[in-house]
């Protein structure tokens, strides 16, 4: 009867022992675990929670956790990354602004001052009322831009031939282009070429897509509508110097512009709203640059 009192003893010694070995080692993990993660709380860094001891579940817990600091990590990243880009396109739209604005401030000012010969408060009044238009084009663009990225711009699909309205938007640019002295290369089928498209949306894309190549190109302007692969496909081609082939990837961003001075008054929204709207209606747009001719791209499906 003692040995079995003793045996027991013993055995109860060993598992109370093994038990209090087992405890220790846990409050050493979480102790360890808990120490990372104050150390992760105050500092930045991509360390990982890393195992002091092997015990229980702790190492299955430890990766769990790694997971969802992986995640955290990747949405702080992108949630910078939109910050700064949100940061810039404020600072691009109050330059945008201020320009024309100071510009008009500066002319009235000049026709409120006494002895202004009548002749030069016209001419003014004629800088004041393009300054004017140009601010109006901005908020028009910026306004449509952003009820096309809230999904608040509904489009009507119907059944369009697109040659009518290329040639229509070519036509209604033609004295642009005259007045530089440029008249561009036009190349159009002969045929009735019928997508399913918004009329408004459409026109826009074209719109923006010659305004782009007003303002950027430098001459030897290209523009064709053709039959492609069952696609109609659009090209606006136009001579410059002012895009590199790296700049491809990035000329379809909301607010980007190759001219950093922004002198020449481009939102940089143009091409982000053809890319939106031509996405929307089942399109596909793309650019790419060869001998020094920059060219947009797009093509919709044949009906």
């Amino acid at each position: 009867m003692e040995c079995i009192l003793e045996l027991a003893v013993i055995l109860l010694t060993v598992g109370a022992a093994g038990s209090c070995l087992r405890l220790w080692r846990y409050q050493r993990q979480i102790g360890h675990i808990i120490q990372q993660l104050s150390f992760l709380e105050t500092e930045e860094s991509n360390l990982l929670l890393t195992s002091v001891c092997a015990v229980g579940d702790t190492q299955e817990m430890i990766g769990h956790m790694n997971l969802v600091l992986e995640q955290l990590r990747q949405e702080q990243r992108r949630l910078r990354k939109v910050n700064k880009s949100y940061r810039q396109s404020i600072t691009s739209i109050s330059h945008d602004i201020r320009t024309p604005l100071t510009s008009v401030k500066g002319y009235v000012q000049m026709m409120l001052q006494a002895g202004v010969p009548d002749e030069k408060k016209q001419e003014y009044v004629r800088i004041v009322e393009r300054r004017l238009e140009e601010l109006q084009e901005i908020l028009n663009q910026l306004f449509e831009y952003a009820r096309i990225e809230a999904e608040e711009f509904p489009l009507h699909l119907e059944r369009i031939n697109v040659v009518n309205c290329f040639t229509e938007i070519i036509s209604m640019f033609y004295e642009d282009f005259a007045a530089k002295g440029l008249e561009p290369q036009v190349s159009v089928s002969k045929e009735a070429l019928f997508i399913k498209a918004d009329r408004h949306a459409l026109s826009r894309i074209l719109e923006n897509l010659m305004k782009n190549a007003l303002v950027h190109g430098n001459g030897s302007y290209r523009f064709s509508l053709d039959s492609w692969e069952g696609n109609a496909r659009i090209c606006i081609a136009n001579e410059t110097d002012e895009i590199e082939k790296k700049e491809l990837e990035s000329i379809f961003e909301r607010f980007y512009t190759t001219d950093q001075s922004r002198t020449r008054r481009s939102t940089g929204l143009g091409l982000a709203i053809a890319r939106e709207f031509t996405v929307q209606m089942g399109g596909e747009i793309g650019a790419y640059f060869e001998d020094r001719h920059f060219t947009v791209e797009v093509c919709f499906p044949l009906q």
